[in-house]
């Protein structure tokens, strides 16, 4: 697929499953906790948004014919050492990173109120604007 096909998919992605976040933090500024079915809502939305970043990230790296790891990790790694992401993001990146790995594989000990706080926070918006954006070389 083309880069520029593949981004713009993304940024399609990226709109639909921020405005369900956005629906979410709405909810919560209400006082009203969430349903456990918009809870799994929000867990999908954040998985989503994560997994279609790191492919986003490893569409960029194959774009400039770079070696595409495996990992996540290495992806944004990689991506902020050809300097088209700050090296200061990294943190952030390995965090949800590290959140969407529990969501798939380590479902039963997600802390929810740290993912609500989260989303009460807006501290996703991060992975929509990077999906949003356009990245060339």
């Amino acid at each position: 697929m083309r880069l520029d096909l593949y981004q713009a998919e993304t940024a399609r992605i990226a709109a639909e499953q921020g405005a369900l976040l956005a629906q979410a933090k709405g909810i919560l500024a209400t006082g009203r906790g969430l349903t456990a079915l918009e809870q799994s809502g929000v867990l999908h939305a954040l998985q989503v948004l994560i997994e279609n970043a790191i492919g986003k990230t490893k569409q960029l790296l194959k774009a400039q014919n770079q070696p595409v790891p495996v990992s996540g990790y290495d992806a944004f790694k990689a991506l902020a050492q050809r300097g088209l992401l700050d090296q200061s993001d990294l943190a952030a990146w390995n965090a949800v990173i590290g959140l969407r790995n529990r969501i798939v594989h380590d479902y039963m000990n997600i802390d929810m109120d740290q993912v609500m706080a989260l989303v009460a926070a807006d501290k996703a918006q991060f992975i929509v604007q990077f999906l949003l954006k356009e990245i060339t070389d």
